[in-house]
């Protein structure tokens, strides 16, 4: 084994420890609570390191400061998020001690990591203990005492590891915010997983992969434990500035930006600069950053309203939608051109549900129901995707109908908004679509059809509670018709009893079972024997929605 690191062992250490990150992106997600509870510390780290990795693939160096140069400048221009700019940092300081260095050895190296803690601390203005900071200045300092006492390179990082580790562990006891979710660090054990894999990659115990790693955001965090009005500062905001002046100073900024907000961190080079800053002007912090140089880049994102989406069950939306909607933009700016008269979006929740939207003819399904209420920019992307002039809309929610409205002015399409309460409302409307009729014949025929569909919901009970006179008790089965509560029920066969007697008013032909998630195809089957029993004559049909949340969705027509 080299008791020194070239500029060949130094690239293959990122690439080893971008591969390492990747595989622990979901573990470091699910640390994520602190500054801001939104689950995506592992994948900006991740995301961030995997832009220095791939600038490193398309190059080779000669010396270990040319390939730590390339590191640090594809870290500071893929930074992602607070944790990303600091690991940024982190590596540029690394880079400036390695500076003029072909080769690095312990007492090199073990100085480089320690003046990546300097620069570190010195951006962050306000720093935190109980950190990925914490954690990286106690196995700096180690690093540097076990160098020092002439230890070789691997003991040097064994014993930058161990005191990383210790105080990995100790974070839940520095930080209130870990302590109350009951959590280690996420950016302290993003680092010290890069450090495992340098270690790892000095041994030759791993080998990088040949090509970037996909990273993808798939982690959760204990949301619930905080409150929105904990947010002090709702935007995030990072931006890259191009400087004017390679020798400016930034220290007026620095505390400009610390008056307006907190969690502020800049990152730079001779060329640029990169924030990250929480505050509730961002625009101030964009004006002001433009007396330094060029702004080039900027994302800013409102962790309020992310906390209140994610809480209730909804996706967040993040920077990585610019990116998406970048793409659109790119792309004939996200209309599709019209290639047909009619098109039809609907909105519903499970595989089950959206194969048989699709199968019936649907351009667009929007992931969506009583749970997770789409936005009116999830409805606007589908329409806009949708190859026609004319786009038909079936909200299937009431709650749902507002937002799909709203879509109207806001596309060169055509918009009409069928409003359909109901899925199985829904799935009439869209049984009876016929793009041969003409616009308005079309959409009163579907109104109709909608109309004379009833719909019979199975739930449970969350929480005791009183309801329209009914007392309700946790656990119970409820049932709904037509959006009014029918009953609650210990037992689902006492159930169905009951909601078929409710049937025999409307005197149906047709009826549909479709069963949820969490209900076996067997369980549905016995359902609907129940209710054929109640119906011979009828036709009962039993479909997989597997929706959430309703055990079952029952269409009477």
């Amino acid at each position: 084994m080299k008791d020194y690191i070239d500029a060949a062992a130094f690239k293959e250490m990122i690439l080893c420890a971008d591969a390492a990150l990747h595989a622990n992106i979901q573990q470091i997600n699910e640390l994520n609570v602190f500054p801001v509870p939104d689950g995506d510390t592992g994948t900006n780290m991740c995301l961030t390191l995997n832009n220095a990795a791939n600038e490193l693939r398309k190059r080779s160096f000669t010396s270990i400061d040319k390939a730590a140069d390339c590191v640090s400048s594809g870290l500071l221009r893929g930074a992602r998020g607070n944790s990303g700019v600091i690991l940024s940092l982190l590596f540029r300081g690394i880079a400036k001690r390695l500076k003029g260095m072909e080769t690095a050895g312990a007492v090199e190296f073990a100085g480089a990591l320690n003046d990546g803690v300097d620069a570190a601390y010195k951006a962050v203005m306000k720093p935190a203990e109980g950190t990925i900071l914490t954690v990286s200045r106690l196995a700096s300092e180690a690093a540097a005492q076990a160098a020092d006492a002439g230890a070789t390179l691997e003991h040097t990082l064994e014993c930058a590891i161990a005191a990383g580790n210790d105080a990995l562990a100790d974070t839940i006891n520095l930080n209130p915010v870990l302590k109350k979710a009951g959590v280690v660090d996420a950016g302290g054990k993003g680092y010290m997983v890069i450090l495992g894999a340098i270690l790892s990659s000095l041994r030759g115990e791993v080998v990088s992969p040949d090509s970037a790693v996909e990273v993808k955001d798939e982690g959760e965090s204990p949301f619930d434990v905080f409150d929105t009005e904990d947010i002090t500062f709702a935007f995030d905001t990072v931006f890259i500035v191009r400087k004017t002046d390679p020798d400016v100073d930034l220290t007026p900024y620095r505390a400009f930006l610390n008056s307006i907000g907190d969690s502020l961190v800049i990152g730079e080079d001779d060329e640029a600069f990169k924030v990250h800053v929480h505050t509730n002007t961002p625009g101030d912090a964009l004006n002001e950053a433009q007396k330094y140089g060029v702004l080039e880049l900027a994302k800013i994102e409102n962790m309020r309203t992310q906390h209140d989406d994610i809480v209730a069950g909804r996706k967040a939306q993040t920077t990585d939608d610019l990116d998406a909607i970048e793409e659109e933009l790119e792309n004939g700016g996200g209309v599709a051109a019209p290639e047909k008269e009619f098109g039809i979006v609907t909105v519903c929740a499970g595989a089950g549900m959206e194969k048989l939207f699709r199968e019936l003819g649907a351009d667009g399904v929007v992931t969506g129901g009583q749970t997770m209420n789409p936005s009116t920019d999830d409805i606007l992307r589908e329409i806009n995707r949708t190859p026609a002039s004319t786009v038909f809309v079936f909200p299937n929610n009431k709650n749902i109908i507002m937002a799909a409205e709203q879509c109207i002015p806001l596309t060169e399409k055509r918009v009409i908004v069928i409003p359909t309460r109901t899925v199985p409302q829904g799935v009439s409307a869209l049984l009876n679509f016929n793009p041969d009729e003409g616009e308005a014949e079309l959409a009163e025929m579907m109104v109709n059809a909608m109309q004379s569909v009833h719909t019979a919901m199975v739930t449970y009970a969350a929480r005791d509670s009183d309801f329209d006179g009914h007392a309700i008790h946790a656990g119970e089965y409820l049932a709904l018709l037509d959006g009014a509560l029918l009953g609650s029920y210990t037992n689902l066969k006492t159930l169905f009893k009951e909601l078929s007697w409710a049937f025999d008013e409307f005197s149906p032909e047709f009826i549909t079972v479709y069963y949820g998630a969490d209900v076996q195809q067997a369980d549905a089957e016995d359902a609907a024997g129940t209710i054929t029993g109640c119906f011979p004559d009828a036709e009962v049909s039993v479909v997989d929605g597997g929706q959430p949340v309703y055990y079952y969705m029952i269409s009477v027509e």
